[in-house]
């Protein structure tokens, strides 16, 4: 259940040391060669994946999205098309392809005792908005979330609490990996309804006009 990244480093140190009894002239320029792509966006990482790779999706009724959304299952569809596959396509992201599952991914890691930089290869999302007959099915695709629930932050007082309300504190005892797996499904549960959330905002106009009434600065709020 841990992230696993510093017990790799201690197995990889373990192995050189290892190595050198037998070949004592080995020249040894680092431990990471980069490769892993610890902390950056990189394209390995989207597709061999790295830490969880998760898949997560929901179907929306038409009249909730009318109702509560405020916009349409079709205006939805041709956003998701324009923005978050055309408009991060012409930008060149990689990995991208979503409205803002930072913004989630950064709030949750803080919050649960992650290494908040690995936010940068962890936010790497696909968001697909489609039709289910003539309701909406939206689906995030997240291939690189790196979470543990054992070691590191996760020992904080507070980032415990955190841990222990979503159910996932420490290691799971009956399935070894299982609390960093669920804890990692929650992270994509959370990134999906965040789209789905600002994606109908600006569907329906309504962005700015919700920034500039609940803006934190304004104090008769």
């Amino acid at each position: 259940d841990a992230m696993g990244m510093n017990m790799v480093s201690k197995g990889v140190q373990n192995v050189l040391e290892y190595l050198w009894g037998d070949f004592p002239d080995t020249h040894v320029i680092s431990i990471s060669g980069n490769y892993c792509s610890d902390k950056k966006s990189a394209a390995v990482n989207w597709i061999e994946g790295r830490g969880k790779s998760v898949v997560c999706g929901a179907t929306i009724k038409e009249e909730v999205v009318e109702k509560v959304l405020k916009t349409t299952v079709s205006a939805l569809i041709e956003l998701n098309t324009a923005k978050n596959l055309v408009g991060s396509a012409v930008a060149g992201s990689l990995g991208g392809f979503n409205a803002h599952a930072s913004n989630i991914v950064s709030a949750i890691f803080i919050a649960t005792g992650q290494d908040p930089a690995q936010n940068v290869e962890s936010s790497q999302c696909l968001t697909l908005f489609e039709r289910d007959g003539k309701d909406l099915y939206v689906s995030v695709s997240m291939p690189c979330i790196e979470v543990g629930t054992v070691g590191g932050g996760t020992q904080l007082a507070a980032q415990a609490a955190c841990l222990e309300l979503l159910g996932v504190k420490g290691a799971g005892l009956e399935t070894p990996g299982s609390n960093s797996r669920r804890l990692a499904s929650i992270i994509a549960g959370a990134v999906l309804a965040g789209e789905l959330s600002l994606m109908s905002a600006l569907a329906s106009g309504q962005l700015v006009k919700s920034h500039m009434k609940y803006n934190r600065s304004t104090k008769d709020m």
